[in-house]
């Protein structure tokens, strides 16, 4: 008489499984393939019902594929503010000066732009006078007056 293996006993099965996240077309395959040789050879499933799971597949499928692309596009568009407006480098900008105690308007300033920089995701222009704005600030661009050596 033949000995049963003991690493077949239940004790010694593994007790955890790590479950995949995603169900992707091989493992949908894997289900319908065993789900077809396992029917019930006087009762087989309907070709309605078996059309339908394989729309719904494909539907799921599409969405999958096209969540896919929007996330790559979101990706795409998260481009740096330092890059974005990295062309306003040498370029004079006007803007509205406000008193920095006070709050009050003072008159349109002009500088140049010397150098970009990013806070919380916004672009801040660093001025040849000193100052620093946000891009949004920026009233006119234009080619500086005063051609420097």
């Amino acid at each position: 008489m033949t000995k049963i293996d003991p690493s077949l006993y239940l004790q010694n099965q593994q007790k955890t499984r790590t479950p995949s996240p995603e169900l992707g077309k091989n493992e949908f395959l894997k289900i319908l393939m065993t789900q077809l040789s396992n029917q019930d050879p006087t009762n087989p499933m309907d070709d309605r019902e078996f059309i339908s799971q394989m729309a719904q597949f494909s539907s799921l499928e599409q969405t999958t594929n096209m969540a896919n692309s929007i996330e790559k596009l979101v990706q795409s568009q998260l481009v740096s503010p330092v890059i974005e407006y990295s062309h306003m480098i040498g370029k004079e900008v006007s803007y509205q000066a406000f008193d920095k105690d006070t709050g009050e308007k003072l008159d349109v300033e002009t500088s140049k732009v010397v150098a970009v920089s990013q806070k919380e995701g916004w672009a801040i222009l660093e001025l040849k006078n000193g100052e620093k704005i946000y891009a949004d600030a920026v009233l006119q661009v234009s080619e500086p007056t005063i051609k420097e050596d």
